[in-house]
């Protein structure tokens, strides 16, 4: 009897296990699906305009947030939004579930570049609840700069900025989203790759992956992942007004516009990296 009955307690102890592991199962895969379908919700949002949709072919919003491990309820920091253009995808994909901080130029009143784009960025803000929970933060390049609460950030990201900061720049920034960043927390960075062996000084706005890889090394992110989703072999990076010549800006107008509009949006590196 003794035997049975510790049979039995054996067996009905397994069956609760796995009934609990089974429903935390059903649990994770019901949360991921939930993630996916915020994120999806937010790319294909009528907030966005059609200008903008367009260029997902090139950005692949979706495919680069999940490479980065991008989820709902996280805490998300993205480093000078410009335009908004991946603002109008975050801040609905986290609405509600989440908080997105958009560490941004500061409003020093003056009337240049990098006041300009806080104000046209409150402007966009302010036009669409969609961004009601957006709380922004300063950015100052190649200064100090506190992107989030020390240690709250689950992900940040910076999308074609590092040409803008220069060296000196792209190592405070990553020094900052190290501090902003929770233990285990990822930076994701896009930005136009230089070819190796070709000449910076012939190819304006394109930058290293392998200085890159270095410099973030340097401020203590360790190399989890890269991917070629943002690839683009017909980019050979050497253009007359560089990588501002290729689409969305075409620089040159129409000159040979039917030529870079066929080779598209810049050759893109994408990194994972974690603190």
């Amino acid at each position: 009897m003794h035997t049975t009955a510790q049979t039995i307690k054996k067996v009905f102890t397994a069956s609760i296990i796995s009934a609990s592991l089974l429903c935390s199962g059903f649990a994770s895969a019901h949360q991921d699906v939930d993630h996916q379908s915020q994120l999806e919700q937010a790319i294909s949002g009528e907030h966005r305009s059609a200008k903008n949709k367009a260029r997902d072919e090139f950005r692949h919003p979706k495919e680069t947030l999940e490479f980065f491990g991008f989820k709902s309820s996280m805490t998300v920091v993205e480093i000078t939004p410009g335009g908004g253009w991946y603002t109008e995808i975050l801040a609905p994909a986290v609405k509600g579930k989440g908080k997105l901080y958009g560490a941004h130029y500061p409003d020093t009143g003056e009337d240049n570049y990098y006041s300009n784009s806080r104000k046209q960025l409150v402007k966009k803000l302010a036009s669409d609840p969609v961004f009601s929970e957006v709380e922004l933060t300063n950015f100052v390049p190649r200064k100090e700069s506190e992107l989030a609460p020390a240690g709250t950030a689950d992900l940040v990201l910076t999308f074609r900025n590092l040409h803008n900061w220069r060296d000196a720049g792209v190592e405070q920034a990553f020094k900052d989203a190290y501090k902003a960043l929770k233990k285990g927390g990822v930076l994701g960075v896009v930005e136009h790759r230089l070819p190796e062996g070709v000449d910076p000084k012939k190819a304006m706005g394109y930058v290293s992956q392998s200085k890159t890889i270095e410099q973030a090394k340097a401020a203590g992110f360790t190399l989890a992942a890269s991917s070629e989703i943002n690839a683009n072999a017909k980019d050979k990076a050497v253009y007359p007004k560089g990588v501002w010549t290729l689409p969305p800006v075409l620089r040159l107008g129409d000159t040979d516009k039917a030529k870079y509009m066929a080779i598209g949006e810049s050759d893109r590196m994408t990194l994972k990296f974690v603190k």
